[in-house]
């Protein structure tokens, strides 16, 4: 790759500046300094800096990540799911069948976009559950610039679309501080979400630092809005700086919970998936045989004993769950046609053929949260045991399997389904030791600069070999320095050489994995693991708080002949076994891994996990939009709150709410009355109303809240709903909500954006007050 300034072996941006403390952070030499001695007054003494090189002829760089797919769902790689842009791509350049990712989502974004291992840059796990250990901060440092960062240097515009999930919770808000969101980590442009996971109907949306609101329109759909901006932005570029090279990095929130798609996506799929998940695996192994997707020697790994047979499920609930993979399976197909749609608009631009694309398929295996099957995902996240009869009750109520996958279901498949799609391996997402949850297809596609092969390339790699591998074709080595800060070394390396040799010995020295306890190390041709304390598709997992690593059983696997970890060589090499161990406990010390289970102290006490330190709030009429992991915990603590609202006759609209339709409070008026739901997770809703409309005035209007003794998951509650002090109201919440009401919603004074809360207003969201709210006083008991 031809630049105008020529690197150095080994050096970095800001390594060629000699000047101190003058433009550290740019990849060319500062301009020498000059004097004014013996020059004229009419010569400058200030002579501008050199213009910024870039690279001639560098191809744009487009990296898609999906998110919680399974390695068997696409028909590419014999799944049964409809994938033609993934097929497209993947027969416009080479393929990759033993990529991984690091098993659960914010690892897995920190380690591609830095290149480096994720607990070593603070992601240890997603960002809601940040602790104090150095490895689970949830703050990627200075000193591991992103793949963005260092590429705008070298004169790429950049642009992200879609979900980020590497921003701490707890700095999510409008008042930053934005140097920890897309645009802080060298990205022009973003255009999207921060959390974990997003409404596709009602997302939270974010442009660069300004909070949006999507349009209230039953044709609006996230997924096609992230390629409809994708789209604009690349034409923008094209207009504007012709000159340049971009990197987008377009990583929609799809297909992760909620599985939310329009009914025709959905329909496509009837009577697909009607023997189960089990039949599902066995076609989808036969098939990736056929393919040569996987090697002839390939064994496919038994269920595990407890995760239900589909022959378990009584006849009455198979529609159900069903239904749930034909929504799933509409969603990923969608998925994969609104990424068409940029690749169409790439080649209509004449940009296609010096792009390169990097598409890995998903960012952790298929996702068991949704466990036995559920209308409401986040009953999993937080501890809280339900029945199918309960879910089926439920859907009644909002119009049958035809709701799933609409605005008023939050719906994810059964654990059995995300079992299937990682056909062949054992596990899901959040499993480290297992394939099923760490291995994802990865195909690299640039016409330009890399021959189509339909050989599948077997090399050992991760997704932190992604930005080393770009920086290698562009030729430009990783920056000792950036932005005045030393840099960390990369730990990962190209895979550039199996470009155009599919059967080139793999490069990948040693490979750690961990999540929450669940722990794997990769080295020549060897893998020796735990599978961990916590099963993800059981709800309840008893011993967490007394679990010791120390006492875990060690599985090994020789995954040179043995491609799915099907044999645990444990017993037969302890000594083998032995080296392994060593070789993750050394890596664990170097990377920051320790303590293992960090995350636990917040995913047994959700109380524990980062919130606000303060304990009482004011907020004006007009505050909206505090993500419900910065706003007052008003699900499961005691609290009072008092709105001075001022309002006519017969007035209606939200005072303040949280959360969304499956799941959240709220305090409004409707048509005078006063009424508060606490909606548990959309299975029960708990109402009180006042008998009486409200007389128009100024009223102070109250809520006293009060949570049942003991600190167990889902405790009960009481509330008294007051007028000017006088009781009007009362009543009691079965379950309260221990963690959170959604991974998206907000908590808003003066309407309810996003999901409405309670059934009663649905259909007129956000449901804005017709009064006045002056002050909302909130304050913990």
């Amino acid at each position: 790759m031809e630049k105008t300034e020529k690197t150095e072996a080994g050096s970095g941006i800001g390594t060629y500046n000699t000047t101190p403390g003058a433009g550290s952070h740019l990849p060319f030499p500062a301009p020498p300094s000059a004097s004014v001695a013996g020059r004229k007054l009419s010569e400058s003494t200030h002579r501008r800096r050199k213009a910024q090189p870039l690279l001639r002829d560098a191809p744009n760089v487009m990296i898609v990540m999906l998110d919680d797919a399974g390695f068997a769902h696409p028909d590419t790689f014999g799944g049964e799911i409809h994938t033609p842009t993934l097929t497209r791509l993947a027969d416009s350049g080479i393929r990759y069948n033993a990529f991984h990712n690091c098993g659960v989502c914010s690892p897995t974004r920190a380690s591609l976009l830095t290149g480096r291992n994720a607990h070593r840059v603070g992601y240890g796990h997603i960002s809601e559950y940040a602790t104090d250990w150095d490895g689970y901060v949830g703050v990627i440092p200075q000193s591991a610039g992103t793949l963005a960062e260092v590429l705008r240097a070298w004169g790429y515009n950049t642009a992200a679309f879609g979900k980020w999930h590497n921003t701490p919770a707890n700095l999510t808000t409008q008042m930053g501080p934005f140097d920890r969101w897309p645009t802080g980590h060298g990205f022009d442009h973003f255009y999207g979400f921060l959390g974990g996971e997003s409404s596709q109907y009602e997302p939270r949306l974010v442009e660069n630092t300004t909070l949006i609101e999507p349009p209230h329109d039953e044709s609006y759909h996230l997924t096609e809005d992230m390629a409809a901006k994708a789209a604009r932005w690349l034409r923008r570029h094209r207009a504007i700086t012709p000159d340049k090279p971009f990197m987008m990095y377009w990583a929609p929130g799809a297909v992760h919970g909620p599985h939310q798609v329009f009914k025709e996506w959905t329909d496509k799929y009837k009577g697909k998936f009607d023997d189960g998940w089990d039949a599902y695996r066995e076609r989808a192994f036969a098939r990736q045989k056929e393919m040569g997707w996987i090697p002839e020697s390939a064994e496919l790994t038994p269920r595990p004993d407890t995760l239900p047979g589909w022959d378990s499920i009584p006849e009455a609930e198979r529609p159900f769950q069903r239904r749930l993979m034909e929504v799933y399976a509409g969603f990923l197909e969608h998925t994969d046609a609104q990424l068409g749609k940029i690749i169409d608009e790439l080649e209509r631009l004449g940009l296609r053929e010096n792009t390169l694309v990097f598409f890995v398929f998903s960012d952790n295996g298929g996702s068991a949260e949704g466990q036995n099957g559920t209308v409401v995902e986040l009953l999993a996240q937080n501890r809280i045991p339900s029945t199918i009869e309960q879910h089926l009750d439920v859907l009644d109520g909002l119009g049958g399997l035809d709701a799933l996958g609409g605005r008023k279901t939050s719906n994810m498949y059964h654990a059995g389904w995300a079992w299937a799609g990682s056909t062949p391996f054992q596990s899901t997402k959040l499993i480290a030791a297992h394939f099923g949850g760490t291995r994802t297809p990865l195909v690299v596609s640039w016409p330009r600069g890399i021959k189509p092969d339909s050989v599948p390339r077997t090399q050992f790699h991760h997704v932190n070999d992604i930005a080393p591998t770009i920086y290698d074709i562009l030729g430009i080595a990783a920056p000792l320095e950036l932005n005045g800060v030393a840099q960390d070394s990369l730990d990962g390396i190209s895979m550039a050489y199996t470009f155009a040799e599919p059967a080139a010995a793999g490069r990948k020295g040693v490979q750690y994995f961990e999540v929450a306890g669940s722990r794997m190390v990769h080295h020549d041709g060897w893998t020796a693991g735990v599978f961990g304390p916590r099963i993800p598709w059981v709800t309840t997992t008893p011993g967490l708080d007394t679990w010791d690593p120390d006492n875990d059983v060690w599985e090994l696997y020789h995954i040179r002949a043995d491609y799915s970890q099907a044999r645990d060589l444990a017993q037969e090499q302890p000594g083998k076994l032995a080296q392994m161990k060593d070789m993750f406990a050394a890596q664990a010390g170097i990377n920051k891994v320790y303590p293992l289970g960090a995350v636990y102290r917040v995913v047994t006490h959700p109380t524990d996990r980062v919130a606000p330190r303060q304990t009482a709030w004011r907020f004006s009429g007009d505050i909206t939009r505090i993500p419900e992991n910065a706003a007052p915990n008003i699900r499961s603590r005691d609290h009072i709150v008092t709105v001075d609202a001022e309002f006519g006759e017969r007035a209606s609209g939200v005072l303040y709410a949280m959360g969304g339709f499956s799941g959240g409070v709220s305090l409004f008026m409707d048509d005078g009355y006063l009424a508060y739901e606490y909606n548990m997770l959309g299975m029960c809703r708990y109402k009180a109303r006042s008998p009486d409309r409200l007389p128009a005035g100024r009223h102070a209007l109250e809520i006293e809240f009060t949570m049942s003794e003991g600190r167990a998951p889902g405790r009960a509650a009481s509330y008294v709903l007051r007028v000017n002090g006088e009781p009007i109201a009362a009543t009691k919440v079965g379950i309260t909500v221990p963690g959170a009401f959604s991974a998206c919603e907000t908590f808003d004074v003066g309407c309810d954006l996003g999901s409405p809360v309670a059934h009663e207003y649905f259909d007129r969201a956000p449901f804005r007050f017709s009064g006045t709210v002056h002050e909302v006083w909130l304050r913990y008991k």
